[in-house]
């Protein structure tokens, strides 16, 4: 319900796991994933919100307003001057070195600095989608 809001929080660093893409669909199964990982749920169940230990509630489907709310919330939500998650998947990235090549989609490296997910493969740099969320952010 909330992959939108994870890839933002990736983007501003967040460790941010999305329980869709584990396949975890029960409660008692994302409240145990919580638990055990130490993690914050964020979500818009208030059922959900109410069992568990460390929660966020939020109101909205909008994923600005959703932003919105967990900057009111005291989440720091700027984009660091690298990034260090994975959009994706989660994983952490890693500089690829200016010798590497790159696939058709990322631009060269000598070009542009280029990230790689050394869980996914999927590399990334700071073009206009990142330019995006960083307008998005600076709008709240």
């Amino acid at each position: 319900m909330l992959g939108k809001l994870a890839t933002y929080l990736r983007m501003c660093g967040y460790d941010a796991a999305y329980v869709a893409e584990r396949g975890i669909e029960s409660d008692d199964d994302i409240l145990a994933l919580a638990h055990t990982e130490g993690r914050v749920l964020v979500t818009r169940s208030r059922r959900l919100a109410a069992r568990g230990e460390r929660t966020e509630l939020l109101s909205t489907r909008d994923v600005t307003e959703q932003l919105r709310e967990l900057r009111e919330a005291g989440f720091d939500l700027d984009l660091a001057d690298e990034p260090a998650r994975c959009s994706a998947c989660n994983g952490p990235l890693e500089l690829v070195d200016r010798t590497e090549p790159t696939p058709d989609y990322a631009p060269e490296t000598h070009e542009e600095t280029v990230w790689r997910c050394r869980n996914c493969g999927q590399h990334f740099w700071k073009g206009s989608h990142w330019d995006d969320v960083a307008a998005t952010l600076d709008d709240l």
